[in-house]
């Protein structure tokens, strides 16, 4: 999968994991970086995340002994006393372990450690930055109920309240009930998205309307890091995979005034959590406590 230095410990593990806000993906390793397994399950709360791996590491026959590095990018951390939190909770499944932002770890598979922006827009939106100094900046990333504007929940959301008018609320509330309501809500984008192509104009008007959200982000992002022009810029989640999506977004930054260079994510990031398991598993100590005060 990448280069790796070979390690003695033939039987020992590394696992990376990217919890979102509709799927979880996981990825173990061997010492080499060679795949040894994936998964890509409907995502569990981030609560309930120690039982569900604790779950496959039965299922796959691993021993918190032969996992020797396991890193975490979720959604819902961000501080440090939020990562430490976490990182307490899973202290069962591994010898290290480390969470971060599920959008730092889109952003370390789509852009390295250069700086720049990442947007990520699935079931929620965010923007993240990196100074060439490794200062973190973020816009949005705040969930439903607060924030979340341009993803594919919000979205899914706009197209609801469009089809909700007088007294034909049926298909709304049989939606909002479920436990899985957001899921449910953002997998109405698609839809969304094809009848945006197909000319409909109250889809076009809301996914316009969240190509200029994420524009907004991106710009925060541009004025708060003061980066070179043009500055890179590269994408993650679900509705960022969608071309026409993505180059409505490139000619909104355009109108916006906003010159970025816009580059195709290197790696997934389960892959970038999977590598960074890696390095923790077999790093001195001091290394991975520099590396985690980096990423704070």
């Amino acid at each position: 999968m990448w280069r790796g230095r070979p390690r003695r410990d033939n039987r020992s593990v590394a696992v990376g994991v990217d919890l979102g806000g509709t799927w979880v993906r996981v990825l173990v390793v061997g010492p080499d970086g060679r795949r040894l397994r994936s998964l890509s399950a409907p995502a569990p709360p981030l609560a309930r995340l120690p039982v569900f791996l604790k779950s496959h590491w039965k299922r796959w026959g691993l021993q918190r002994s032969r996992v020797r590095g396991l890193v975490v990018g979720s959604k819902g951390v961000w501080t440090l006393a939020e990562r430490r939190r976490q990182e307490r909770r899973l202290r069962a499944l591994a010898r290290r372990v480390q969470v971060i932002s599920d959008a730092q770890a889109a952003y370390s598979g789509a852009v390295g450690n250069r700086p720049g922006i990442l947007v990520l827009a699935g079931t929620g939106s965010i923007a993240v930055g990196r100074s060439g100094a490794g200062r973190w900046v973020r816009a949005g990333g705040l969930g439903p109920l607060l924030g979340d504007e341009g993803s594919s929940f919000w979205i899914g959301r706009e197209w609801l309240r469009a089809g909700s008018r007088g007294e034909d609320l049926a298909p709304a509330r049989a939606l909002i009930g479920r436990p899985d309501a957001v899921a449910r809500i953002a997998a109405l984008t698609p839809q969304v998205l094809r009848r945006a192509r197909r000319g409909d104009p109250i889809a076009r008007r809301i996914v316009s309307e969240a190509q200029r959200h994420l524009a907004g982000l991106i710009g925060a992002l541009v004025r708060e890091l003061r980066l070179g022009e043009p500055a890179t810029l590269s994408w993650a989640g679900s509705l960022l995979d969608d071309r026409d999506f993505r180059s409505g977004l490139r000619r909104r930054l355009g109108r916006a005034g906003l010159r970025l260079r816009m580059v195709a994510p290197e790696a997934a990031p389960v892959t970038a959590t999977a590598r960074m398991a890696l390095d923790l598993a077999y790093s001195l100590r001091r290394g991975a406590r520099t590396a985690r005060r980096k990423t704070g």
